[in-house]
């Protein structure tokens, strides 16, 4: 269909530009006197017969053109093509006025050329200035609208802005799943589209570790829109002019007043930082897991050498690591042990231990 109408233009085009040229190629070439040629009519026909031939061989490149456009126009959010279209129409308008003030210098080539310069230079900066400051257009109809909400609409107010923005590190991690299918995890949760693209380029990765990674965070997604009952929403923007991920998450969390969901030891503190509100994995993880006090006695399996001299380690089913002092000679063996010191890093907990038939020995 669009093959047709793009056929039907270059017809249209060929009969106008016939009537327009042709009379006066003809009157070049010494045949305006022949009067079957010489009129609006035949100049018509033969401009679209002409322009017609022409379309057997610039229809397909005109198509792909024209498909080209509207696949990107799509792909662009509504919000940018909008505040981009008004800011271009702005500068138009002030390249209009100051160019019809300067209608009143009577300079010839000033009045030429000076309508085509601010036209294109007002008109780049326009776009260029909507499109750039959206977000605070848009936080200023917000600030303007918000005057005029009822009682009932800021009430739900708290529901809307409770959203729960993922970054790529805790979708690859998978356990925001499990904590969204206990409702620990309320509210929205957001899915940036430039996180998507970020996991979609990890998943197609030449490393078999990438590739795996990115198949399973994508793999989260699915099992998070689909299988468990919370609302999930893609944001379609992007921020053209950052260019790293974890910076476009910590604009995109202050614009929606939204909280940032990760396990990024260094985005944490950067949030942190800029007053954004975090909520990290790892810290949950080590908040849930069992206290265990100096005294306490443990029954575990000893499964390898520690770094130290004699030193043997076990893990807990949470994965805590239990570090037993003249443990390697029961490297294998499951026994018990008497917890002596309990130490918190940053890595998670680290239990130290001995065994308690050296204690019992002593």
């Amino acid at each position: 269909m669009l093959k047709r109408i793009v056929q039907a233009c270059f017809l249209i085009l060929g009969g106008t530009l016939g009537i327009l040229l042709l009379p006066d190629l003809f009157e070049l070439i010494h045949l305006n006197d022949i009067p079957m040629i010489n009129n609006s009519y035949m100049t018509a026909i033969l401009g679209a017969i002409i322009f017609y031939l022409i379309t057997f061989w610039a229809v397909d490149y005109v198509y792909n053109f024209i498909k080209w456009a509207e696949d990107s126009l799509v792909k662009i959010p509504v919000t940018d093509v909008l505040f981009g279209s008004v800011g271009l129409i702005f500068g138009l308008l002030v390249a209009f006025l100051i160019s019809f003030a300067l209608n009143a210098v009577q300079v010839p080539i000033l009045n030429a050329a000076a309508p085509i310069l601010l036209t294109l230079l007002f008109g780049y900066l326009g776009f260029q200035v909507g499109f750039k400051k959206r977000d605070e257009l848009l936080g200023l109809f917000g600030k303007g609208s918000s005057k005029k909400k009822t009682a009932e609409e800021e009430t739900e107010k708290p529901v809307m802005e409770n959203l729960k923005i993922l970054d790529t590190s805790v979708i690859i991690d998978g356990r925001v799943a499990d904590i969204c299918q206990t409702g620990f995890l309320e509210g929205t949760i957001v899915i940036p589209q430039f996180v998507l693209e970020e996991l979609q380029h990890i998943a197609d990765s030449s490393d078999v570790l990438k590739r795996n990674r990115g198949r399973r965070g994508l793999d989260i997604l699915n099992r998070i829109q689909k299988e468990l009952a919370v609302k999930v929403e893609i944001y379609e923007g992007d921020f053209e002019d950052i260019q790293e991920v974890d910076s476009k998450l910590v604009k995109l969390a202050k614009m929606t007043n939204g909280i940032l969901v990760t396990n990024d030891f260094n985005l944490n503190k950067v949030c942190e930082l800029q007053n954004v509100s975090v909520l990290n994995i790892n810290d949950l993880a080590n908040a849930v897991k069992p206290v265990v006090l100096p005294g306490e006695e443990l029954t575990v399996h000893v499964i390898k050498d520690g770094k130290e001299y004699h030193q043997g380690v076990a893990y807990l089913d949470d994965g805590t690591m239990i570090v037993v002092e003249e443990g390697r000679e029961y490297i294998g063996k499951r026994i018990d042990v008497l917890v002596t010191s309990v130490l918190q890093t940053s890595a998670g907990r680290m239990i130290f231990a001995k065994p308690k038939l050296l204690e019992k020995a002593l």
